[in-house]
């Protein structure tokens, strides 16, 4: 068991765990959600001993192996299977001594290397690393060719390989394509010792967790169950405070009316203090949790005839390289696309052909008139004016705009008050990301290309997120390892692989099976045609309601426009008018009403659907 029992940790000023408590049994998935910033990565360190405590301990079983995922890896010139092979000390230890052992040494050797499965650890490693995406030819490459995000994947693939009884791992999956993130989920399905993880992807707390840490006011409380269940159990409880301090609350108005009104009576002196004295013995209860609620609304975009995008065999690249070619599909105004294939396959590459910053090498790219385009890309937040506020990049990227429209544009993505004037050096990562939806929408785009828009959000931003694409009525393609995001927005499943862009037959499941079938790898794909119709495909409940929302929105601006044009003639009335064309006026009258009615009814059979 791991027991932590009553630490309070402070960072500098501020105190992040204030006599906190909980206890870990041995063998469970435990998953640590709480707002971003709250302390649960500083809790970590307080488990690694890296950060002491003012009051209360920390212990563990006996024998314990701790294992997380290193924060840095420094520049070698060990091939990459070498380097996760040395993270396991023991065996890199055993097999230096099996080197150098002389004959009466070696038996004994052999047994241990034999118990620790010494022969079988370059295939493990080696299936550890490609499921994290390496090529077998990455295997051999020097560590010091792979960028920070493959150092990452590096890093936790050397924390899955080295033997141990408790796993502590912090995010791992934000430097993971969804590919890498769905084997990773199956991988530690499998993993028999205590897991401690997280992370901000409900369906990875759903799928793998069996119990819930909720880091809330400095304080650790552990829940049976899964994310979902936690969160029912949460609200619930929430409820039930909520009913008690009003109750509490009209207990103590009552008391406290009786003491006001009778305390200086001579008759009722006595029962005044009596109530009195029940006041003050009144258990306080805890206060609610006063968590700010996660926005983001985007703008209503400009309504433009389909297709927005067409590709007629077109290729792109970089320099003399083609990355993609013979793309040729369409998009529409209320597509709702995810890309998916593993990482260098082409996704970036395809969102910045799409968005304009990529030139087809050939073939032809067509792009509705007046089409705006909001672009999200995930490195962005490092082109960030750092020294300035929100406010004044947004108002020097709208310069004719007013101050109140400036700061009603930054609250529609949660940045209001006092963090529209914050230096954007001093904003969280999420709040980083927030500034950029900002930015990017200020045209009102009648397309957004999101990728990798989550990293730096919370399980409520990314809920909020969520919300407000399903809200929007323009087009939306994505590139995303969240799970759910994927699963609650996204329509339709394109693969970008082997050079090309098709789309998948079949829903995410269908493709989580295929992506960790050995057997067969790759998942089926059919190459699309701008002509053809798309094949059926399992609609989500929050499509059917978006798709439901936007017929309702034309009908209302057709009723719109039919109730004007009713208005207009029942004032023609006011005037002279001669007696053909008050028949007219009266006949036309009719017409409309019965058009109204008639969308009228459309309107409230389509309003039935959503209720």
């Amino acid at each position: 068991m791991i027991d932590i029992n009553d630490i309070t940790v402070r960072i500098g000023q501020r105190v992040l765990l204030d006599h906190a408590s909980v206890h870990i049994a041995d063998c469970q998935k435990v998953g640590i959600v709480g707002l971003n910033g709250c302390g649960k990565s500083t809790l970590f360190r307080v488990l690694k001993h890296e950060i002491d405590t003012e009051t209360g301990s920390v212990s563990f079983p006996n024998k314990a192996r701790i294992v997380s995922v290193a924060q840095e890896l420094t520049d070698t010139d060990l091939p990459v299977l070498e380097y996760v092979l040395a993270r396991d000390t023991d065996l890199a230890a055993l097999k230096k001594s099996l080197a150098t052992a002389t004959d009466l040494e070696k038996p004994e050797l052999l047994e241990q290397w034999r118990l620790m499965e010494g022969d079988a650890a370059p295939a493990r490693a080696a299936r550890i690393l490609r499921g994290l995406g390496f090529a077998e030819t990455d295997l051999t490459r020097p560590v010091q060719d792979f960028s920070g995000g493959w150092r990452m994947r590096l890093t936790l693939a050397a924390a899955l390989f080295r033997p141990s009884t408790i796993l502590l791992l912090d995010e791992p999956t934000n430097h993971l394509d969804l590919e890498a993130t769905l084997w990773l989920l199956n991988h530690l399905k499998k993993y028999t010792g205590t897991l401690l993880l997280i992370s901000h992807d409900r369906i990875v707390l759903n799928e793998l967790c069996d119990h819930i840490i909720h880091f809330d006011n400095r304080k650790l409380t552990l829940y049976t169950g899964n994310y979902d269940t936690f969160q029912q159990t949460y609200a619930a409880q929430i409820d039930l405070l909520s009913k008690q301090i009003a109750k509490q609350n009209q207990k103590r108005a009552h008391l406290q009316s009786f003491i006001d009104r009778f305390r200086y009576k001579a008759t009722k002196a006595r029962q005044a203090q009596s109530r009195l004295k029940q006041l003050e013995k009144m258990a306080e209860l805890p206060e609610l949790p006063g968590h700010a609620e996660s926005h983001f609304t985007f703008p209503e975009p400009a309504r433009l005839a389909p297709p927005l995008l067409t590709l007629d065999n077109v290729s792109v690249g970089y320099d003399d390289h083609v990355v993609l070619r013979k793309l040729s599909f369409s998009v529409g105004p209320h597509d709702r696309i995810a890309l998916m294939g593993a990482n260098g396959n082409g996704k970036s590459t395809l969102a910045k052909l799409l968005v304009g910053r990529l030139s087809p090498m050939d073939g032809t790219l067509r792009r509705a008139p007046q089409l705006q385009i909001g672009y999200f890309a995930q490195h962005q937040t490092e082109d960030l004016p750092l020294a300035i506020t929100p406010l004044l990049l947004m108002s020097r990227l709208m310069p004719t705009a007013t101050e109140t429209k400036l700061r009603s544009h930054l609250a529609r993505f949660g940045l209001t008050g006092d963090r529209a004037l914050t230096r954007i050096e001093y904003l969280s990562g999420g709040e980083k990301a927030r500034l950029l939806f900002a930015r990017m929408t200020i045209h009102e785009p009648a397309l957004l290309i999101l990728d990798e828009p989550t990293n730096h959000l919370d399980i409520q931003g990314r809920e909020a997120l969520i919300e407000a694409l399903n809200a929007y009525q323009g087009g939306v393609i994505m590139i995303a390892h969240d799970l759910n995001m994927i699963e609650l927005a996204a329509d339709d499943l394109w693969l970008v692989q082997d050079g090309t862009c098709r789309p998948f037959i079949g829903d995410l499941d269908d493709y989580r099976r295929q992506v960790l079938t050995a057997d067969n790898p790759r998942p089926p794909v059919k190459q699309p045609k701008v002509t053809t119709t798309p094949p059926p495909r399992k609609v989500h409940a929050s499509a059917e309601i978006r798709q439901t929302k936007a017929k309702m929105g034309l009908l209302e601006k057709e009723l719109d426009t039919l109730t004007a044009r009713k208005q207009a003639i029942e004032n023609s009335f006011t005037t002279p008018l001669t007696p053909d064309q008050i028949r007219q006026a009266s006949d036309e009258l009719r017409q409309l009403d019965a058009q109204i009615a008639d969308l009228e009814e459309k309107w409230l059979a389509l309003s039935d659907k959503i209720m």
